[in-house]
């Protein structure tokens, strides 16, 4: 009989029952899209970070070099959620003896790492990367030139030029193994992106810590800080935005049940004079906000979904995964935003008086 007389309310008020429904689908909409898009992009954006460089340094104390195994240890340490590239330098002179650094780096790792890096063309062996300002120095006009260390000469021919704006445009880069032949000089740096929220790469910083006690791991500053603001404006513009849809959504719910109760008033009173305890009528108007909201839930995800893929595709120009670990999440709002609103009917109801009712006053 319970359900029964669920089912008819909603028949014979198909309008009000309509409006509470498309208040809950429009908010279970809404925020779907929002907390996907709120997932998404934060794996999007700290993906498009990882494109500007390391976020930690590894960096050997009191100007000596890593032990050799330390590239190992590092990637060990990472387990897959990173990449290091290692980075050794010396100060060489040119043949008119200026100085000049250069360093000795993976190649290969290296333009996964700094892809922002605006580079004319990469080296093989016995060819060098030379930095825009470096190259005024030592090959102006693009020809072969001869760096000297330690007594050792290295003939060089340069393979592009690099520019970033920054220290990197003074520097001549070579293969590890070109620069440790000539130098015997050993990575005294190791740079590392490493991937997830800021609790994991801090976590993953400690354990570099204790992996390698005789290095110093320090973030780098800009890009942590830089990522941690981004990410933490993001989040606080879509929760709040979530927040005021779902306070819209209370109110229109709220409205659509006090006139839903008023206009039933003579039903509920022709209950009560029947015997129907106050507990049964509250459960009743509870359990018809508890349907609006787990149905308007079930909608509005599934449209939230399409509409989060829309946006993806229209505005990024990229895929927004559905996040279906977000719909216990909707269910359980939905549920609790209509179970809020339904409060004052039920409270309004408690006021009912079989008898005035019942004799039209």
């Amino acid at each position: 009989m319970f359900w029964r007389m669920l089912l008819r309310a909603a028949i014979l008020r198909r309008g009000r029952a309509a409006s509470a429904l498309l208040a809950m689908v429009v908010a279970a909409a809404v925020v779907t899209v929002i907390l996907n898009l709120f997932v998404d992009v934060q794996a999007k954006l700290r993906k498009e970070f990882r494109n500007y460089g390391a976020n930690v340094v590894v960096v050997a104390r009191n100007g000596q070099t890593l032990a050799p195994n330390a590239l190992k240890r590092v990637s060990s340490a990472l387990a897959g959620r990173g990449l290091a590239v290692p980075f050794a330098y010396a100060v060489a002179r040119t043949t008119s003896g200026q100085s000049v650094v250069v360093s000795g780096t993976d190649f290969d790792q290296v333009r996964k790492l700094n892809r922002w890096w605006s580079v004319t063309g990469w080296p093989n062996s016995q060819q060098a990367l030379v930095g825009v300002r470096a190259a005024a120095l030592v090959s102006p006009e693009g020809k072969p030139f001869d760096l000297s260390f330690g007594g050792r000469v290295l003939h060089l021919s340069p393979a592009g030029t690099l520019q970033t704006g920054a220290a990197e445009d003074s520097r001549i880069y070579l293969s590890l193994s070109d620069f440790e032949a000539w130098t015997q000089t050993h990575p005294s740096t190791i740079e590392v992106a490493v991937s997830g929220t800021p609790e994991e790469v801090s976590s993953v910083m400690k354990k570099l810590s204790a992996t390698l006690p005789e290095a110093d791991v320090r973030p780098i500053r800009q890009i942590m800080e830089g990522e941690a603001r981004v990410l933490g404006k993001t989040r606080a513009t879509l929760l709040a935005t979530a927040a005021l849809i779902t306070l819209t959504a209370t109110l229109c719910v709220l409205a659509t049940l006090t006139g839903w109760v008023f206009d039933r008033r003579r039903d509920f009173a022709i209950m009560k004079a029947l015997g129907a305890s106050q507990r049964l009528i509250s459960g009743f108007v509870a359990a018809e906000a508890v349907l609006l909201g787990a149905i308007g839930a079930v909608i509005g995800f599934a449209l939230g979904i399409g509409g989060a893929a829309w946006i993806g595709r229209a505005k990024f120009h990229a895929p927004v995964v559905p996040r279906f670990s977000v719909f216990p999440a909707i269910l359980g709002g939905s549920v609790a935003v209509a179970l809020i609103a339904a409060i004052l009917p039920i409270f309004l109801l408690r006021r009912v008086q079989p008898a005035m009712i019942l004799r039209g006053e």
